[in-house]
């Protein structure tokens, strides 16, 4: 039987951290509408105690939103806690998100501490936050640094207090696949309560790993991946939403599936990017502009025999408007006869292989060659052929 993964999306909070990515209330209130319509479990509505807007965009989220989880961030602060409690009041499936700094480094940098106190402020944080909600979630911070045997007592303590998810975060995205993947084995065969709770994967991008990361800890054993669409996120940003899903979508093999209806993707990716003012790149995978686009002509010509030669998802899947023959100096005579069949031209082999010495003469001088160039050629070509 197939492992439902949550998706604890994280664009409104983690990702508007991004340098120019700030949102307002009503903003963020059409993107949590927008996530709930796209099948994502738990939105993280913000920080609410980090400024009077955040507060008042997470307690209006929490008003509206009816079938997802509606989760705020703590410190683990009394302050904190009892803000997020209040911004949170009237959601139907509230969750407090509290958490502190478990790695050697963070105790001893961040908090002056030693690891037993920080195992008290930790339990102390949760029963805090179970005093308001049923449904808390501590995060570890830089987990992913942290010695595995500490990280085994903090968690076996905060499920003790009544967290209900923990989330060991690669907070600073240094980990190796396989060393994210063996610290959540780790943690489900050496923490004795460790069914009372979910493991959460919330993985950043330093090293262009938090796909790969999230991945491996669902294979090991969590099961919520806490993801931004498009990857937003805090410095290189964080898992990204899309890619999470269409991995599991595609590798049927590790028996996995989300409630995340793939075909809202690509129109999610595009109103975050206008919304948060943040273009995607290109390339990036599943919704950028060249995802499905083919330029080079051993491409172009396998895959216009057969797209499953060089896609391995349609793009109606992922909601995109379809594949694309870039044309291109690389392109070969396959994709220029395809691109003039399209525009309405018929030429037999002669014909094409006579237009691609023309259009490699256009080619070499741009970047792309567009329909109105094509159109132009066959036309001229056509003209001299009539007065032959």
């Amino acid at each position: 039987m197939a492992n439902k993964i949550q998706i604890f999306d994280t664009t409104l909070r983690d990702g508007e951290q991004v340098p120019g990515c700030k949102l307002n209330t009503k903003e963020k209130i059409e993107l949590a509408l927008k996530l709930e319509e796209l099948g994502v479990d738990i939105i993280e509505a913000g920080f609410p105690i980090s400024s009077p807007g955040d507060f008042a965009s997470v307690s209006e989220i929490a008003k509206i939103i009816k079938n997802a989880t509606v989760c705020g961030l703590s410190r683990a602060v009394q302050k904190d806690i009892e803000s997020a409690a209040a911004a949170l009041k009237d959601a139907v499936r509230p969750r407090i998100h509290t958490g502190i700094g478990t790695s050697d480094l963070h105790i001893k940098a961040k908090f002056n501490a030693t690891r037993e106190e920080i195992l008290e402020r930790a339990a102390q944080a949760v029963k805090w936050a179970k005093n308001f909600v049923d449904d808390v979630e501590f995060y570890a911070e830089d987990a992913g640094r942290t010695d595995n045997d500490y990280l085994a007592r903090v968690v076996e303590k905060v499920i003790a207090a009544g967290a209900t998810v923990v989330n060991i975060p690669d907070t600073t995205g240094y980990c190796l696949p396989h060393e994210y993947g063996e610290k959540i084995a780790y943690l489900m065969n050496n923490v004795p309560n460790i069914d009372k709770a979910i493991l959460s994967c919330h993985c950043h991008n330093d090293l262009g790993l938090a796909t790969a990361n999230s991945i491996a800890g669902a294979i090991a054993g969590a099961r919520q991946i806490e993801c931004t669409i498009n990857g937003l996120g805090e410095r290189a940003g964080n898992t990204s939403l899309e890619e999470v899903v269409m991995v599991i979508k595609q590798h049927k093999e590790l028996g996995f599936y989300t409630d995340v209806n793939s075909k809202l993707l690509n129109p999610m990716s595009q109103l975050v990017a206008d919304t948060m003012r943040m273009q995607v790149q290109p390339n990036k995978a599943i919704v950028g502009a060249n995802a499905f686009s083919h330029s080079s002509g051993i491409h172009q010509d396998g895959f216009l025999k057969n797209a499953l030669t060089y896609e391995i998802i349609d793009p109606a899947d992922v909601g995109a408007c379809g594949s694309k023959i870039v044309l291109t100096a690389r392109s070969g005579r396959s994709a220029l006869a395809h691109r003039f069949r399209k525009l309405g031209y018929e030429f037999n082999r002669d014909e094409v292989d006579a237009l691609y010495e023309k259009f490699l003469k256009v080619a070499d001088s741009r970047k792309e060659v567009n329909d109105e160039d094509l159109i132009e050629m066959a036309n001229t070509f056509q003209g001299a052929t009539l007065t032959q």
